[in-house]
């Protein structure tokens, strides 16, 4: 599949169309839409949310969604949504090894399993975080009614169509599909991914505060598709993901018959490659706020529904300082994955395609090589490279599903795991 072509600039207001004169002129649903086309309305947030944080896009298309038949359940026994459907997790920090990608055909809705869960998606406030292990291309379309989607390739390339245009996504750039937009994925071989189902608001760029105007991600990195309507547009099976739950229809025509569109909510990819990482050039190691990509916000100042921090590469520089990050307990739950290379603080046992769980105060911090390593080694300038962890981080503490503790993703379940602090001796000289 050739590399699509794409719109630059997050939260930018984008006018695309695949045919001239689509785009209906100094309104948006005037009596007869241009060349004989529909126009919908997709909103992302209230009609009256504030102009600076408002989001919908408007699309002309040749069949409107409304032309679907009636939906009946979709069995899916693995897709779990919210606290409710979370097993009890200890106190304990859990680590998973990567699972691997069956041999069995699965889609990317086949292979979808959730590992944690939080919040509850009727009050819009939480996240799942999954796993995906698929081989096989979508044939179908997805609508996920309950939360926007960041996805995080760790292994394949994904080929994704939208009702808005086609994304191509490699590993280390991440997708983000807003809730209620339908998307298909196709895939060229064995693929494995993360995903945030967010049930929150939608993510947004960090503020920066006395950073400045510059820094961390740029706005004008963040890619959207031009319009690209499909050239198939007849019937087409849909799954909704709708209250926690999966639902199916055939619909008599394609959702990716859109033909123009323009608005400020769209599906957008990101490269993390061009993360403009801020840190520390004299001494201390700063919070790992200052990696943050996106941001959920909560009804809470500065404790986020969902934080997406990059781990990307980048300079160590601190004079007479311990360069890892440091031992904590934080009030934030937090889920890590290692797309690529080796995470500083856990040089052995975290591997690309693995999983950290280090809940509300659960301890965690370099292990023993590594804090012995960072204790003694002579300090000069080098640069963390070829390596690409990520968080996702919650107010919400989060709780495995029967999947990650007892099923598939229990085997995976490092049970050694805290063994990697046992060799922190009590050094103490008074």
């Amino acid at each position: 599949m050739s590399e699509p072509s794409y719109l630059a600039g997050f939260g930018n207001q984008f006018q695309s169309e695949a045919v001239p004169g689509a785009l209906p002129q100094g309104r948006n649903s005037p009596q007869r839409a241009p060349l004989g086309l529909y126009a919908e309305l997709l909103s992302g947030t209230a009609f009256t949310a504030p102009r600076a944080e408002n989001r919908r896009t408007w699309m002309y298309r040749r069949q409107p969604s409304v032309v679907a038949g009636a939906y009946e359940p979709l069995a899916h026994a693995f897709w779990k949504t919210g606290a409710a459907e979370g097993e009890q997790p200890p106190p304990d920090p859990l680590r998973w090894h990567p699972v691997a990608v069956p041999e069995a055909p699965a889609d990317f809705i086949d292979g979808l399993r959730t590992v944690v869960v939080n919040g509850d998606v009727e009050a819009q406030s939480g996240l799942g975080i999954h796993l995906v292990r698929c081989n096989r291309s979508m044939a179908r379309a997805c609508v996920n009614a309950d939360g926007e989607m960041l996805v995080i390739p760790q292994q394949g390339a994904l080929h994704v169509t939208t009702e808005l245009g086609r994304l191509h996504v490699v590993p280390g750039e991440v997708l983000l599909l807003p809730r209620g937009l339908a998307w298909r994925i196709a895939v060229d071989g064995p693929t494995r991914a993360y995903v945030c189902e967010n049930y929150g608001a939608p993510f947004r760029l960090p503020e920066l505060g006395p950073i400045g105007s510059n820094g961390l991600a740029n706005p004008r990195d963040f890619l959207a598709p031009v319009a690209a309507t499909d050239d198939d547009v007849g019937a087409c099976d849909i799954v909704r993901r709708f209250g926690g739950r999966l639902w199916a229809t055939r619909a008599k025509s394609s959702p990716f018959n859109v033909v123009a569109w323009h608005g400020n909510l769209a599906p957008m990819k990101y490269d993390t490659a061009k993360f403009m990482v801020i840190g520390s050039i004299s001494y201390d190691h700063p919070d790992p706020s200052i990696f943050t990509v996106l941001t959920s916000p909560s009804d809470t100042a500065g404790v986020a529904n969902c934080d997406f921090v990059a781990f990307a590469p980048r300079w160590m520089v601190m004079e007479d300082t311990f360069r890892p990050p440091w031992y904590h307990r934080n009030v934030m739950a937090e889920f890590m994955g290692l797309v690529h290379g080796q995470y500083d603080a856990k040089p052995e046992g975290f591997r690309p395609g693995g999983m950290s769980l280090h809940n509300t105060h659960v301890p965690h911090g370099p292990d023993t090589d590594a804090f012995d390593k960072a204790s003694s080694t002579p300090l000069a300038p080098h640069k963390l490279d070829d390596t690409l962890a990520f968080m996702l981080e919650s107010r919400w503490r989060m709780k495995p599903t029967a999947w990650a503790l007892q099923g598939e993703g229990g085997q995976a379940l490092d049970r050694a795991y805290a063994d990697c602090w046992g060799g922190l001796a009590d050094t103490f000289k008074p």
